[in-house]
């Protein structure tokens, strides 16, 4: 009688394992390399969002900028849009920490009238390396600089430029 054996050999599993391994090794950077892109554009367009809607703050209750993030933020289920709870932004970004990054906002000095004329807004990585590279910054001047070794501020260079 002739024994026949049906499945796959030691040698054959270790090979297959071993070119998973490699397609894993080769994957696995590109992925992580590809979501602090991801991260670091969130941010960017995060900064974008809060400038705009600094500047519809500013525009809709002549009081200059807020005071904080969570008064660009959403007003109660029912309730009208007012300089605390401007509806704005959504309860995420209000927040301050949105897709690997920490969003601090700094208003400036009020003024006589308790008008705040400038701000600072920074983006920083939670993890700098892994949920992103880059630090941000933008004012009242609506321009988005970075800084790839330090928190970045007013005299960095532009993003694109």
């Amino acid at each position: 009688m002739k024994k026949t054996s049906s499945g796959f050999s030691l040698i054959e599993l270790l090979i297959v394992v071993a070119i998973i391994l490699i397609i894993a090794a080769i994957a696995i950077p590109n992925l992580l390399r590809s979501k602090i892109a991801a991260n670091q554009a969130s941010c960017v367009g995060s900064l974008r969002t809060l400038n705009t809607a600094e500047i519809t703050y500013s525009s809709t209750y002549n009081t200059g900028y807020s005071s904080t993030l969570i008064a660009l933020g959403p007003q109660a289920v029912g309730a009208q849009p007012t300089a605390t709870s401007a509806g704005l932004i959504d309860s995420v970004l209000a927040a301050g920490t949105k897709s690997g990054y920490s969003l601090i906002y700094t208003p400036g000095t009020a003024d006589s009238a308790g008008n705040v004329d400038t701000y600072g807004i920074t983006g920083s990585p939670l993890v700098q390396g892994s949920t992103g590279q880059n630090f941000y910054f933008t004012d009242e001047s609506n321009v988005i600089r970075f800084n790839t070794a330090a928190t970045a501020a007013a005299t960095d260079s532009p993003i694109g430029g």
